[in-house]
């Protein structure tokens, strides 16, 4: 058998660390086993901050859709309950996603919404301190 050099897969190996680490502070970003250990935790980061990044933003949307709805005088709680019963007799869907961006860029379909939603729960629960636009 013969003998076999890595010298090429290790030179190759070694600079796509290192292109990884491009722009990285001092010797993490020219220096192979440091760059190696930054890039490792770099990617740790990438791998628990995308499934973060799902939670976060459905914490933003619920916040949007909270202001706006108790802009109305309603909780957010009694809203979606609400909603959710619209929706089982229209067949419509709107998730919150929807929901958020009528929030922040066509909030007069919004409060049409909310209208058609307090009819359908005549006993909501009203936030003290806010009055009806």
């Amino acid at each position: 058998m013969t003998r076999v050099k890595r010298g090429v897969t290790a030179r190759a190996r070694h600079k796509k660390i290192i292109k990884m680490a491009k722009g990285y502070r001092g010797r993490s970003g020219s220096c192979f086993r440091i760059a190696l250990q930054r890039v490792e935790k770099a990617l740790q980061y990438m791998y628990r901050d995308r499934r973060c990044k799902k939670r976060d933003f459905r914490a933003l949307w619920i916040q949007r859709i909270n202001a706006a709805v108790r802009h109305h005088g309603i909780v957010y709680s009694d809203f979606m309950h609400g909603l959710s019963l619209l929706q089982k007799e229209a067949g419509e869907v709107l998730n919150r996603k929807i929901l958020s961006d009528m929030a922040v860029h066509s909030p007069e379909t919004l409060s049409a919404l909310i209208e058609r939603v307090k009819a359908v729960i005549p006993g909501h629960r009203c936030v003290k301190g806010w009055t009806e636009l």
